[in-house]
């Protein structure tokens, strides 16, 4: 183990002979710094919810296409099944009608997921609001 030793001189600053301009310059470079990498964070961020949405957007339009046929072949089907007891026209009718309400209700859901997705990434924009407050504190 290995034992530290502080000479009498550790507790004067390590610049002392530094002016109040150089400080300050410094400050100024700490700050821009410091909201660079955080704006890289931010980017970093924003990179990678536009790359979930994207995954998840292709997913989405896969199934939805997927579905159409589905639904598109299984809905002749129900009308002509419902056309042996009613006459053709009514058992279409009864069928768009069912599939109305369904593409109402995702719809409905559809909009409430979107509202959902953060464009501005909170994580980067309360770091932002810290840093700001730290500076304007260091600068008063």
């Amino acid at each position: 183990m290995t034992e530290v030793r502080l000479d009498e001189d550790s507790t004067r600053p390590l610049e002392a002979e530094a002016s109040l301009g150089e400080l300050f310059s410094r400050l100024t470079n700490d700050v821009s710094s410091l909201v660079s990498t955080q704006l890289e964070l931010a980017k970093v961020e924003v990179k990678e919810e536009a790359a979930r949405a994207g995954k998840g957007a292709g997913m989405l339009t896969g199934g939805a296409l997927a579905a159409y046929l589905a639904v598109t072949l299984l809905s002749f089907a129900a009308a002509w099944g419902l056309a042996a007891a009613i006459p053709a026209g009514f058992a279409f009718l009864i069928v768009g009608l069912v599939w109305t309400g369904v593409a109402l209700v995702l719809a409905l859901t559809g909009r409430d997921q979107f509202r959902a997705v953060h464009p501005v990434p909170p994580q980067s924009k309360a770091a932002l609001k810290e840093d700001i407050e730290w500076a304007r504190r260091q600068k008063s």
